[in-house]
């Protein structure tokens, strides 16, 4: 059999080349999956078919990896999905109201005047239509009175068991700590919940003899990050060629934490090539899939000009 040749950016569905890849090959696997938030690149997926896909994908490491090897996968610790069994209840945010008519000053001019419609109650309280519905009916849901309600998941749960049943073990966590999502904060408005200001980076273990070498990095890297639970790295501040991108320092410590110059790095879902770029700054080699062409081709691009720059660097380091 012919296998996908390292060092290149792949065009298909993860779960399908990943079976093209040579077994027991890659020495570390790091990438973040499409979270199924409404991306354009996701909306032809439904939640099952999202979970199945991640399933498969986290199934086909088995194979590929080294005895030994790790996959890390980033992604939000919590996310939203569509749950029509959620009860449909809305917060009654009163901060929020721009009009500053009570439930129970509705209910009192509706007892007072029974035979008013809700035109004319809206005229007497000086308020909106509207606001008569929403005080009466409490139909003001989330998303829409006629969309399905949304229901908070925690992802590390479903993603360890996946990997269980592919024969993998959840060997650590650790915790990236980025720039607060304000663009995603208006989900605040109507809840107590917080703003996504960190993601997890869930690291899973192939059963195998792991070498451990502490040499990999220097001892400001080890005190720094390299033995800390918590990573902070400012998150990317334009996506302006991708939707969706991690920093080139995320998954740069993954692989230089838990690979050696010369062994080769995957990425499932390479995006705009930000892992095959950190796989060539620490000396590793790396194989790129994405079932978006334009995505692919705009890794190529990327890794060619972040190949030049660094050669231009160290030209300039001899002159």
């Amino acid at each position: 059999m012919s296998y996908l040749a390292i060092d290149d950016i792949y065009c298909g569905m993860a779960e399908e080349l990943m079976k093209q890849i040579e077994p027991e090959s890659v020495a570390v696997s790091v990438w973040s999956p499409p979270y199924h938030v409404g991306k354009n690149y996701e909306a032809d997926q439904s939640y099952d078919e999202w979970l199945n896909m991640l399933s498969d994908v986290i199934k086909l490491h088995f194979t590929v990896l080294k005895p030994g090897g790790f996959l890390a996968i980033n992604i939000g610790d919590i996310l939203c999905f569509p749950d029509p069994d959620m009860p449909r209840i809305q917060a009654n945010n009163v901060s929020m109201r721009k009009c500053k008519i009570t439930e129970e000053e509705v209910r009192k001019a509706a007892e007072e005047h029974p035979d008013y419609n809700r035109r004319q109650l809206a005229a007497l309280l000086g308020c909106s239509e509207q606001t008569v519905d929403r005080r009466l009916h409490g139909n003001n849901i989330r998303g829409g009175k006629y969309n399905t309600q949304t229901r908070v998941k925690i992802v590390g749960g479903f993603l360890e068991e996946m990997a269980l049943n592919a024969g993998l073990y959840l060997y650590d966590r650790r915790v990236w700590i980025k720039d607060a999502a304000w663009a995603n904060s208006n989900w605040t408005t109507n809840s107590y919940r917080a703003v996504d200001e960190f993601e997890y980076v869930y690291i899973f273990w192939k059963p195998g003899i792991t070498k451990v070498d502490r040499n990999r990095l220097n001892k400001n890297e080890w005190s720094e990050w390299g033995s800390r639970a918590v990573w902070n790295i400012r998150s990317v501040q334009r996506n302006d060629d991708h939707e969706a991108k991690f920093p080139l320092e995320l998954p740069r410590r993954v692989i230089k934490l838990f690979s050696e110059p010369g062994d080769i790095v995957l990425d499932c879902f390479m995006g705009s090539g930000t892992s095959a770029m950190a796989a060539i700054k620490e000396k590793r080699h790396y194989i790129g899939i994405d079932k978006v062409q334009e995505y692919v081709d705009l890794s190529k691009r990327n890794i060619k000009a972040f190949k030049l720059d660094a050669a231009q660097m160290t030209l300039d380091d001899y002159l």
